[in-house]
């Protein structure tokens, strides 16, 4: 935690935290490179109700419906928060093609879409009580967001990248975790920083938690969510999970919403950061807006405490906003 070391002169006279290791990936400035996204493209459905839901009848709602996906909302924030340059490579279906393109492109993603002949964009269901947490349950049909393979992954999407993100649900099929193996090797040959959201808590008990571990094995950062940290180690306090999941992956945060994020390293919980006060209205999505933000500002060349701030400030916005994408301006 911060202030539990003394500061570190470097060779240079400059001030360093404890466990400042300037050769490490994600402490160097990589805002002349790409961050390329590889994960999930959704179409949402947001029905925003007052709870309790009335079985076998009608409960009133407000229906919208907006673009989404994790990996896809990751894109969109890091771009929302000044990285110049971020590429997504998603699947979708005929369906709904054109229109994710053009929302991708108008939030200033360079989208790869691979079209899939047979199955449908995926579609999720955001049920979202109006009540003061505005918390939120999903009801997914993943289409073809994980029907991503080895086949859709060229090397050459490499070119010019600084930093790859997964997002967690390609780990969730078989055919999207050949793909994160073909890629995790392509980063590796470049020298190519990696970072992982486990994505999801039920989703990570049906693969199993050792499984994942080892399909994510030399990964630079994670990112889980408290319930992620504490499902992926067994540990009952999100800072003792956290210090544990460092020891797999050098850097590791862990969303904690309303109280903030915790930043550990080889070990030891260096930073608790805290919440940005926010007025929930829908958090779908606040984890990718942190997850965005946090890279746009790593890539920049802020430190992990420092990026982590600015993803409680993303996330603290996204769920003041209906739909888990930054909002544009328009004319």
């Amino acid at each position: 935690m911060t202030g539990a070391g003394e500061p570190v002169i470097g060779a240079d006279g400059s001030m360093r935290e404890p466990g400042w290791d300037a050769t490490s990936p994600y402490r160097r400035d990589h805002r002349d490179g790409a961050l390329l996204v590889v994960g999930d493209v959704v179409t949402d459905v947001v029905a925003q109700y007052r709870g309790p839901l009335a079985s076998g009848t009608d409960t009133a709602a407000a229906v919208r419906t907006v673009p989404g996906g994790a990996g896809a909302n990751v894109a969109c924030w890091a771009a929302h928060w000044g990285c110049a340059q971020v590429r997504l490579l998603g699947r979708v279906g005929a369906d709904a093609a054109a229109w994710h393109e053009r929302e991708l492109t108008a939030s200033g993603v360079r989208p790869h879409l691979v079209v899939d002949p047979a199955a449908p964009t995926g579609t999720v269901i955001c049920l979202v009580d109006t009540g003061a947490s505005a918390e939120r349950t999903f009801l997914t049909d993943s289409g073809a967001a994980l029907r991503l393979d080895p086949g859709d992954w060229s090397p050459s999407l490499l070119d010019g990248v600084a930093w790859l993100h997964l997002s967690g649900y390609l780990f969730f099929s078989e055919s999207c975790r050949a793909l994160v193996a073909v890629a995790l090797e392509s980063a590796r040959a470049r020298g190519v920083p990696v970072s992982v959201d486990p994505a999801s808590a039920g989703f990570l008990t049906e693969l199993g938690v050792d499984r994942f571990l080892a399909l994510a094995e030399g990964i630079d950062v994670l990112l889980p969510s408290r319930d992620e940290a504490c499902l992926l180690t067994g540990l009952p306090d999100p800072a003792d999970a956290a210090a544990k999941l460092s020891r797999h992956a050098p850097l590791v945060v862990v969303k904690q919403g309303g109280a903030g994020a915790l930043v550990a390293e080889s070990g030891t919980v260096r930073d608790l950061v805290p919440a940005t006060p926010a007025a929930p209205v829908d958090t779908t999505g606040a984890g990718d807006a942190f997850t965005g933000a946090f890279l746009a500002a790593l890539l920049s060349g802020s430190r992990p405490g420092e990026a982590a701030a600015e993803g409680c400030r993303a996330g603290a916005l996204a769920v003041e906003r209906v739909g888990g994408r930054p909002h544009r301006e328009t004319s």
